[in-house]
């Protein structure tokens, strides 16, 4: 069998990243695409309201999902250093810890979803018009929540692994069958947005499975019931840095989930633009944010191999992406607001309302571009409780920023809360890979490689 993984720690960085990358975005643009999609039928299909139904669930959704995401990439870190060393006793040890620590993340973050989802809908002000449908949604998407982490976990491995071409095969198929269940709910047997959230279970079912076959069949991760026996140290190394970053992703979405209860707060009108705000922009921060999770498994297999000047040129590759992509992607938030706006929504007022939001979001997406590949950075280096003070941060700066502005300025308020929000972690985050770096380049590392890009660059000159 042709062997799927790379080995971050030989060879052009240039290439290296770029042949894992592509997989990897083409893996996130079809998950975001379904996600789309499936807003795009909602709202279509089902009309404004029921797209502020979904869309409603976004943060609050973000809260337990990226909970689950930074732990998974948490976990991820460490499998990708034993993987750079070369340690593969270990390496077996951790994934046995991981599935184990995966399970019953699964079955108390599901009880306690279902358990919660009524008084969190409530404290986020949700308005009577919409709250049946989004907790007919909900509660479907959070009995769905243990096919979601598996899908995260299996996937964090691959990917630490070098894998990037299996996750591309499973959404593949999951989105998919996802376009085609979706259409068939909604538009033809009419179930409602009970129909998206079975659709979008089906879905992770399909990619998990997927995920799962392909790790079932990688040779030196096959593991034995030996390495199921795990000491209290494996279990408290995989927390100790899967924990800092899941609760980064979930400080943020409480600074979210602030915005969304203002915004809220204005009506269904405000909520709907505000969910196709949102929907617009995932899908352009995802180039960068895929950036990130290419540097998170390029600088954890080097960190672990001791080479850490190699750590500096993959920077220099991830940033490119990123400032590619805002100069592209930036342009059209910038320049074409109403025409997107217009793809989601039918009434004049929400489109007004996304227009005022997406240029002014699309002229600071530097930041946060920049942001995702850096802070991806630290945390892969095994640091990761800047990038956690980060998330703070951010929360901090987006309640400030909306409950201050929102009365002066309106809706733009929650583009000036998501800018703020950026700047800030960027800073922060740009010292933490600064002071964590720079000792390790000082000390040499074990680099014998010609390590720069730019010395490969001018040999080749």
């Amino acid at each position: 069998m042709k062997s799927k993984q790379i080995d971050f720690t030989r060879g052009n960085p240039i290439k290296l990243v770029l042949s894992f990358y592509w997989p990897l975005l083409l893996t996130s643009m079809l998950q975001q695409f379904y996600n789309f999609a499936d807003t795009w039928i909602v709202g279509k299909g089902l009309g404004d309201n029921a797209l502020a139904a979904v869309g409603n669930m976004g943060s609050l959704f973000f809260l337990i999902i990226g909970f689950s995401f930074g732990l998974s990439n948490g976990f991820g870190v460490l499998v990708a250093q034993s993987y750079g060393a070369k340690d593969m006793n270990r390496l077996k040890h951790r994934i046995a810890g991981i599935i184990e620590l995966g399970a019953a993340l699964a079955i108390v973050l599901s009880l306690a979803s279902i358990l919660f989802l009524p008084h969190a809908l409530r404290l986020l002000q949700t308005d009577e018009l919409i709250i049946n449908d989004t907790l007919s949604y909900g509660y479907i998407i959070f009995a769905g929540l243990p096919v979601n982490i598996c899908y995260n976990i299996t996937g964090s491995i691959l990917r630490s692994l070098g894998d990037s071409k299996t996750p591309l095969k499973a959404i593949i198929f999951s989105s998919l069958l996802n376009l085609t269940l979706d259409s068939l709910f909604i538009f033809v047997l009419r179930t409602g947005v009970e129909g998206a959230a079975i659709a979008t279970v089906c879905a992770q079912v399909v990619s998990s499975m997927i995920c799962i076959s392909r790790l079932r069949k990688i040779p030196f991760i096959k593991l034995e019931k030996e390495h199921f026996h795990n000491e209290r140290r494996i279990f408290a190394e995989l927390l100790q840095n899967g924990l800092p970053m899941a609760f980064m992703n979930s400080i943020t979405a409480v600074g979210c989930m602030v915005v969304q209860y203002f915004v809220n707060s204005f009506g269904v009108v405000y909520t709907a633009a505000y969910a196709a705000c949102s929907k617009y922009l995932n899908l352009f921060m995802n180039p960068a944010s895929t950036a990130g999770n290419a540097m998170s498994a390029y600088t954890s297999q080097n960190y672990g191999a001791g080479k850490y000047r190699r750590i500096k040129d993959g920077l220099y590759v991830c940033l490119g992406i990123s400032i590619t992509s805002y100069l592209i992607l930036g342009s059209l938030m910038v320049f074409l607001p109403e025409q997107l706006a217009g793809l989601l929504l039918s009434g004049k007022d929400q489109i007004d309302l996304v227009c005022k939001f997406l240029p002014l979001c699309g002229m600071m997406k530097i930041c946060v571009d920049c942001l995702f590949v850096i802070r991806s950075g630290v945390q892969a280096m095994g640091k990761p409780l800047l990038p956690t003070v980060s998330g703070v941060l951010e929360m901090v700066l987006r309640i400030i920023t909306i409950s201050f502005l929102i009365g002066n300025v309106g809706f733009s308020a929650t583009a000036y809360a998501e800018i703020s929000a950026w700047a800030g972690a960027l800073l922060i985050n740009i010292y933490a890979f600064y002071t964590t770096l720079s000792p390790k380049l000082a000390e040499g590392g074990t680099q014998h490689e010609s390590g720069h890009i730019l010395g490969r660059l001018r040999l080749q000159r």
